[in-house]
């Protein structure tokens, strides 16, 4: 016992500059999600429509999917500490203008569109330069336990910000929520100018000229195949877990106490994520992390789809939304590790940059598909079955049912996309290249 407790202490000692920032960034990134979720309710109660408020993720995300393989590029010349600090004051800027607004009476749909956008804008740059600044802050030996935290931080973020957000609301105001923002913001940028100091390592992509430093990280993944298909095989799993996400309030919200199912089964993946995350952090450094992050995932592709496709009951829909996202954060750590591992620090802002282009860009794909596919393919097949159907057996009857067929055309879509994968060559060279003592 006491030899744990001296290596815990050892490994705070060594981590200490990274916990520091991940605590006041986490406590930030709390904030900017309870100003966003305050603004998704204002928004639908101008508008009353859901198009409305979904185009504020979509007008957030678009600038991540076009301009991520740029700003890696950048950020491999720019200072990694001055960048996240530009990025979080422009951002704090664009969120002082919505209080104003908001006070003036002059708020408008369109402004939180023009608004998100330059946020968006602003985490594209800051992605990848915080993702080498954590690179500098560590030790290669706690590679494995960034994901774990930052998997942490995400599930208390969702499951503090609905919660946090609508009880500051009713009690204070929507005023009151963009405050604490700023608030947060403030610490975190004040943590980050004082007391963090960031090694800077050689910034080679500074005597290149910007499109060849794109091409260099394009470039890495085509010379890397392994790591070219993991991040091939995440950009399938995402097209799949975004259609997922679309069909998910179809599935539940017509169906009896739809809201209050929709609820807890989003909130019981966020205490089953903050479960996976501190699973993640105690479990030591597997041999082959790519073969954890192969059989993680299907796991999780092999039960939640399954149970959301044939369950007909809220217990059933829980266990199925557990079973899914236990494993996810010990796949994202052990990903995130096998990623810094094999990029060289002084590359890996460009080619994170690449990664998250290829990676990420299936995700609003999945999200108009899903919604599209439920709307205008499965809902209507269900409604022209009739009571005998075997596929009214399977899925029953009624609006919803097209959701549940389609999660049973998810669930095999997912496995079929990790039985490929986890056949690809260059992925198993990769994984049996990590067994070697």
């Amino acid at each position: 016992m006491k030899t744990r407790i001296n290596d815990f202490l050892t490994a705070v000692r060594e981590m200490r500059a990274f916990l520091i920032l991940w605590v006041t960034q986490t406590f930030s990134a709390l904030g900017s999600a309870m100003t966003g979720y305050a603004l998704v309710l204002w928004s639908y109660e101008q508008q009353g429509s859901a198009l409305v408020t979904a185009l504020l993720m979509v007008s957030s995300y678009a600038p991540y999917v076009l301009c991520s393989i740029f700003a890696g590029a950048l950020s491999d010349r720019w200072d990694k500490r001055k960048t996240m600090l530009v990025c979080d004051a422009v951002a704090a800027g664009t969120t002082l203008c919505t209080l104003l607004m908001l006070r003036t009476g002059t708020l408008q749909i369109w402004h939180l569109y023009v608004l998100n956008a330059i946020n968006g804008l602003m985490n594209t740059v800051q992605q990848p330069a915080s993702e080498v600044a954590t690179t500098a802050l560590l030790p290669r030996r706690h590679y494995q336990r960034v994901g774990s935290l930052r998997y942490l931080s995400s599930s208390l973020t969702g499951i503090l910000n609905p919660i946090l957000a609508t009880a500051v609301m009713t009690l204070l105001g929507m005023d009151a929520v963009i405050l604490f923002d700023l608030f947060t913001f403030a610490v975190a940028f004040v943590v980050l100018l004082v007391f963090i100091r960031i090694p800077e390592g050689e910034r080679a992509a500074a005597k290149e000229p910007l499109m060849a430093s794109v091409k260099a990280g394009l470039a890495f993944l085509r010379e890397k195949r392994g790591i070219l298909s993991l991040v091939l095989f995440l950009a399938a799993i995402n097209f799949v877990a975004s259609m997922c996400n679309a069909t998910l309030p179809a599935l539940m919200l017509p169906r009896e106490g739809g809201e209050t199912a929709l609820g807890l089964v989003n909130s019981i993946i966020g205490v089953t994520t903050l479960l996976g995350s501190l699973l993640a952090t105690i479990l030591p450094a597997p041999k082959s992390r790519v073969r954890v992050v192969c059989w993680t995932l299907l796991f999780s592709m092999s039960t939640e789809n399954f149970f959301l496709a044939f369950g007909r009951s809220l217990p059933v829909w829980c266990m199925g939304a557990f079973l899914g996202w236990i494993l996810i954060p010990l796949m994202s750590t052990n990903l995130d590790a096998a990623m810094r591992l094999n990029i060289p620090q002084e590359m890996q802002g460009r080619v994170f940059a690449a990664r998250n282009t290829l990676q990420f860009f299936t995700i609003p794909l999945g999200y108009f598909l899903g919604g599209a596919a439920v709307d205008m393919a499965f809902e209507p097949l269900m409604a022209s079955q009739g009571a005998q159907s075997p596929l009214t057996a399977l899925f029953g009857a009624g609006k919803g049912s097209g959701a549940a067929c389609f999660f049973a055309v998810q669930a095999v879509l997912g496995v079929m996309i990790c039985l490929w994968f986890m056949g690809d060559r260059h992925i198993r060279r990769m994984a049996d290249a990590e067994m070697k003592p």
